[in-house]
This record gives C-alpha cells, structure tokens and sequence, in this order.
C-alpha cells in the first residue's frame, strides 16, 4: 500500500463516521473533515473526481455549519431579550392578508406560527389588538392536541410571515439547542400571559 493511500482510507472513515453522528453540527464538522480528508487524497493521487467533489463540499458543508451556529447566537440573544422572533425570519415565508381575513378560529388545529410584518391583527377572546412585530400562533405548538386557543383576525391589510409547526421541529431536530431556547421563549409567553390575568382579577372592570 503506498503511503498516500493513508489518506484515503482516513477520508472513508472519516466520510463512515458522519453516518454514526446525530446531531447536525458535530455531523457537519465530521464532513468538513472528510472533505479535507479527500481533497489532499485527491490532490496526491491525482483523483480528479473526488477532489473536484469535496472541494465543492467543503464550502457548502462550513456555509451550513455557519448558517446553524448563526442560528443558535440569535436564538439565544432572543431568549435573553424580549419575544421578538427576528432570528426566524429566513426560514419564513410571506403571506398578503386584508381586513377581515380570520387567520385561524379557536378550536381549529394549529400547523403555523406568524410573525406581523405589517397591518393591524386582533385576537378575539381576550380583546388584544396586534401590532407589526409580534409573534403569533406559537403556543399552538405545544397546546393539547395542537388546538388554538384564540380567534385570530385582520383588521387591517398588512403582510405576515409564517412557518410550519413541521419546520420549527426540523429545526429542533437538527440541533437540540434551538428546541431548548424555543421553550424558554414560549416560556415566557404563557408567563406574561398569566401575569395579565392576574393582573384583570386583581383589577376587575
């Protein structure tokens, strides 16, 4: 076996290795390893098809890594800071309504969450009107059989982004990290809102 054969042999374990990794960003460092692995195999050996291969890899596995590590940074910024759900922004899509458009009635099954962009929103039970900014719709998420508590109307034409409950669990699937500070935020959601209702039995109408 000639000694650049080394390299090859460690780049397949190395490439055998991501498959026994769960968690998505052990998993794309293991990557970035092989694809190193293989492009220094690929260099001595004059293996053009893997080099060329992993060498394209490579910058797409450290853009997905960034991207995730982006992602944890601005989940954790927004567990420390108010509700504002800024960081979730790039994995939105938008949605165009107008007066009088019901987005979901209590009772129904919940599968989105949204953020306000624009327009007026009102929730109907408890008579709060909603302004550009806010998030919508998350606590559906984890509410008994996924049922929404509220109405939710537009009373004012305005722009919303959304994202599936499917996605958000994507998320939370390729790193643990992102569920756990999206249960503290939803945390301090149902927090504040049994802090008003405190607050309205303290002081009656």
């Amino acid at each position: 076996m000639h000694w650049v054969d080394i390299f090859g042999y460690l780049a397949a374990v190395a490439t055998f290795g991501t498959y026994s990794v769960r968690r998505m960003i052990p998993l794309r460092l293991m990557g970035m390893c092989a694809n190193c692995l293989f492009i220094v195999y690929g260099l001595l050996a004059a293996a053009y098809p893997p080099l060329v291969l992993h060498t394209i890899l490579l910058p797409l596995n450290a853009f997905r890594l960034r991207e995730m590590l982006h992602l944890i940074d601005k989940v954790k910024a927004a567990s420390q800071g108010d509700l504002n759900m800024e960081w979730l922004k790039p994995f939105m899509s938008t949605h165009s309504v107008t007066r009088g458009e019901v987005l979901f009635h209590k009772g129904d099954v919940s599968e989105v969450m949204f953020y306000t962009m624009t327009g007026r929103y009102r929730l109907h039970e408890i008579g709060q009107e909603i302004g550009p900014g806010q998030v919508v719709g998350e606590i559906g998420l984890i509410a008994p059989d996924n049922k929404r508590t509220l109405t939710f109307e537009c009373i004012e034409d305005g722009e919303l982004l959304t994202i599936s409950y499917d996605q958000v669990k994507q998320l939370y699937f390729q790193n643990p990290a992102f569920g756990f500070y999206f249960l503290q935020l939803i945390s301090k959601r149902l927090f504040k809102d049994i802090e008003r209702l405190q607050q309205r039995a303290a002081h009656p109408a």
